[in-house]
């Protein structure tokens, strides 16, 4: 396909992997976000292999193991401290072929941003919709209209305006509402230290259908959060996020007890969770929805910001592959991305209700499996989503 100009929307991980993927298959692209500064949401993020795979293809392999963490092992354990289960994750790198590399969501947007150099990104820009236009060489186009009047012609737009998603509407027709998952999820970042989890393990502690997780980052550090089963629009504690985690954790184990009184509050994030159900579409005419935009999901695969990364990479391949014009190349876009991020979609929920006692007695027959876990079954169920990507 001649080279074309797209228009991406949104500066997060998503857009920019796409960005990345478009630039590199030789096409122009230019990134708008709506924020005055690039500040990203949460603080951690658990990157499988898959999104490591992409990343190896956009030349960042060295990059992301720079900055990612020295995850060697997975454990979890009772809500008392009792070990349930403990194990190597080498059978998984072997079996898919590449690390995990847990990372902070700041490092990852830096290194993201630096590759493709800040100046092709407009802040302060915020999409309020799009209509016809004129492409590259004459050719029917999209034109990205903003809010303060500038209006931006190319041969497509990337909607990765993420999950309240402006032009969301636009490919369906319709607004989607985001479905309450039924938790809030506290997390941030902490020193790493031995007290709190081994440096190279990602460690859960399970117990009354909650969740306190460590998982090593880059810097030494720990991505850390706490899930806990909470009605839509429950608000948060008046004496802050400390109390409230306290709390909802006494009796707890030693290293949670000490991971409360090491968080600060003030960089502590309290989300509450929601996803989409799976949209009937992710493309119309010139417009293509990406990462979270298309396919808001539960974390609880840990798979959110691999999705966005699987997307710029098959987006682009559709592009550079085809010579019948941008809208069918996009229509294989989406016939390539629906089934895997339905599956997602899906198989997150699905966790999710297990993990936060939607049934109770689920979730006491997973803590019991933990129990005698020997890790092979989660490794298989690991290795099975990622080998499920584009890249294998």
């Amino acid at each position: 396909m001649e080279k074309l100009d797209a228009i991406v929307i949104g500066a997060g991980m998503g857009g920019l992997s796409a960005a990345l993927a478009l630039r590199q298959a030789g096409f122009g692209v230019r990134v708008f976000d709506r924020v005055p500064e690039l500040l990203p949401a949460g603080a951690g993020v658990s990157l499988w292999s898959n999104g490591v795979k992409v990343l190896d293809r956009l030349g960042l392999g060295a990059d992301i193991r720079a900055i990612g963490g020295p995850m060697q092992q997975m454990g979890y354990c009772s809500k008392s401290g009792e070990r349930l289960c403990h194990f190597s994750l080498e059978p998984l790198v072997r079996a898919v072929g590449e690390r995990p590399y847990p990372v902070a969501r700041t490092d990852l947007q830096q290194m993201l941003l630096g590759a493709l150099e800040p100046e092709r990104v407009q802040l302060d820009s915020t999409c309020i919709g799009v209509e016809a236009g004129n492409g590259s060489g004459g050719n029917s186009g999209v034109t990205a209209v903003f809010a303060n009047g500038e209006r931006v012609t190319g041969d497509l737009v990337v909607a990765a305006d993420g999950t309240h998603s402006t032009l969301r509407g636009f490919v369906l027709g319709q607004r989607v509402e985001r479905r309450p998952v039924g938790y809030v999820n506290f997390n941030g970042l902490v020193a790493a230290k031995t007290e709190l989890a081994p440096r190279d393990t990602w460690l859960t502690f399970v117990g009354d259908h909650k969740r306190v997780s460590l998982m090593p980052v880059g810097g030494d550090r720990f991505y850390f959060f706490f899930d806990v089963p909470m009605a839509y629009g429950t608000p948060p504690e008046p004496a802050g996020v400390r109390a409230e985690l306290a709390r909802h954790f006494a009796g707890w184990a030693q290293p949670v007890q000490a991971l409360i009184a090491e968080l600060d509050p003030a960089r502590t994030h309290r989300l509450e969770i929601f996803d989409l159900e799976p949209l009937p579409r992710l493309v119309r005419g010139r417009v293509a929805l990406l990462g979270d935009a298309g396919h808001s999901t539960a974390p609880d695969l840990g798979q959110g910001g691999c999705q966005a990364m699987e997307d710029a990479w098959v987006l682009a391949n559709a592009l550079v592959t085809n010579n019948l014009g941008v809208e069918d190349a996009l229509l294989r876009y989406e016939a390539a991305r629906s089934a895997r991020t339905t599956d997602i979609i899906t198989r997150a929920r699905k966790r999710s209700d297990v993990t936060h006692g939607k049934d109770p007695q689920a979730t006491l027959d997973w803590y019991a499996e933990l129990a005698q876990e020997d890790g092979s079954r989660i490794l298989r169920a690991l290795a099975q989503t990622i080998s499920g990507g584009p890249l294998g």
